[in-house]
């Protein structure tokens, strides 16, 4: 069953803009509409939603989460086998497939190449058959210059 939106919808348009498959349609301030064959299940309309007004397969109303708290895929080089089904699976055409390394390391990797273009819908993760792919929330770049002394000051 797809994603839904209900009355308390405001007519922003914020979930049609963040759609990867153009499901969500409507007009500036009247209440927007999923078409159900066209919805993919992403949730990041939901996650967009300022008022609340989107509910998931379950029938649960889903919660805003800031753009910056979206979770986002991080690759485990050493399990990845260079086998594409994460960037096939991304709805969002976000990943690419890096250069080779060299002789040690003769094939690309999966990448995030638009981090700003990433839904976090997490289709990478579940489409990997190796778990190489897993979804975790960025770290705030002020946060990871802090550990960093920190952190080279235990050793």
């Amino acid at each position: 069953m797809p994603y839904t939106i209900i009355d308390t919808c405001t007519g922003c348009g914020a979930c049609e803009r963040i759609c990867p498959t153009r499901a969500i349609t409507g007009k500036k301030k009247d209440v927007y509409r999923i078409d159900g064959d066209l919805c993919i299940e992403c949730g990041a309309c939901g996650r967009i939603c300022p008022s609340a007004a989107v509910k998931d397969r379950f029938g649960r109303i889903c919660v805003m989460v800031k753009r910056s708290q979206w979770k986002r895929p991080v690759f485990d080089r050493d399990t990845c086998m260079s086998c594409s089904m994460c960037i096939d699976a991304c709805p969002a055409n976000c990943l690419e497939l890096s250069e080779a390394k060299g002789p040690k390391d003769p094939h690309g990797h999966p990448r995030l190449k638009d981090e700003r273009a990433c839904i976090g819908c997490g289709f990478c993760e579940a489409e990997c058959p190796v778990g190489a792919v897993t979804m975790l929330v960025p770290v705030p770049k002020d946060e990871s210059r802090k550990s960093k002394p920190a952190a080279e000051a235990a050793r």
